[in-house]
């Protein structure tokens, strides 16, 4: 049977919002590449116990405050890691490589996955996500709608993901052709929300699944340069969005909703269940607005997704 290395991770953060990481040494495994500092766990330790006493002996600081932020399991073929990543926003020292490694603060937009182990890329894509997605909703017309993503584009959000199921495949990507022009003007990321095929023909920044394209797929749809995210109501969806390399996955509905009246509300607590059961980064969905980012994130999101919130219903429907 394959060992598993139980790894305590810190994703340390100071005041400007920066990352502390260190250089791994070249006599080790994945030697002369960047990570996220901390350790292995002791046999019955608890992880927030090996993680602070890691981050004390390798960077010198004491962990004043941590939480859970994302488990990730790697295969590397020898041997399997179990990353027990933990967040911590408080700590007091001043961090120095005390065995020798170089460390370094750095912008988490700057991260550069290739430079780190495998294992840490999934933190990197997550850190990199956003605390909101912004979903597009139903238009008037055409002219409607890009007065409203105009609006939008103002409102400077990190990522929207364009999703218009009324409209037939050529009527889509000529919208998502104009969307990605505007969005790349502004510097906003955009992921489509639409059939793999059709999404694979324009470069945007990702594509996005319904349910029941999900679990018809046996593969990941898209390059790892893009983001792929998954909608999902249940556990059989979110373990099958894990399997297929999904860098998030939406999970709703979170409350009930006007758009979907009959469906029952998950709740934070069945929420949390669910989303603590994957390692890929979720995001609530469903009666929820950008006042809910913080409640979200205390029960294990990676944030909200919303489309009234941000795209009022035209009116007269």
């Amino acid at each position: 049977m394959k060992r598993v290395i139980h790894v305590a991770v810190g994703v340390v953060v100071d005041g400007r919002g920066r990352v502390l990481i260190a250089l791994r040494s070249e006599q080790t495994h994945q030697g002369g590449l960047w990570e996220f500092p901390g350790g292995k766990c002791e046999p019955d330790e608890p992880v927030e116990h090996a993680l602070a006493r890691e981050l004390f002996e390798e960077v010198g600081i004491t962990v004043l405050h941590q939480y859970p932020f994302c488990l990730i399991r790697h295969d590397y073929g020898d041997k399997e890691v179990l990353l027990d990543v933990r967040k911590v926003d408080a700590f007091s020292g001043v961090a120095v490589g005390k065995e020798g490694q170089p460390i370094r603060w750095a912008d988490t937009s700057a991260l550069e996955p290739s430079q780190f182990p495998a294992a840490n890329r999934s933190i990197i894509r997550r850190l990199q996500l956003p605390h909101s997605i912004v979903i597009t909703g139903a238009a008037e017309s055409e002219e409607d709608f890009f007065d409203r993503f105009m609006r939008l584009l103002d409102t400077a959000p990190a990522m929207i993901q364009l999703r218009a199921p009324e409209l037939d495949a050529t009527a889509f990507l000529a919208r998502a052709t104009r969307c990605l022009q505007l969005c790349r003007r502004c510097g906003v990321r955009l992921v489509l929300n639409t059939e793999p095929a059709l999404g694979n023909h324009l470069r945007a920044d990702g594509l996005h699944v319904n349910s029941q394209a999900l679990l018809s797929l046996d593969h990941r749809p898209v390059a790892d340069d893009r983001l792929f995210g998954a909608s999902c109501h249940t556990l059989e969806e979110l373990q099958h969005a894990e399997m297929l390399g999904a860098d998030f996955a939406f999970l709703s509905p979170v409350q009930e909703t006007t758009s979907h009246p009959g469906r029952s509300a998950l709740g934070w607590q069945t929420f949390q269940s669910l989303a603590s059961a994957v390692s890929v980064p979720v995001f609530g969905l469903g009666g929820l607005t950008s006042d809910d980012v913080g409640v979200a994130q205390r029960h294990g999101a990676a944030g909200i997704a919303a489309i009234s919130a941000w795209w009022p219903m035209p009116l007269g429907r």
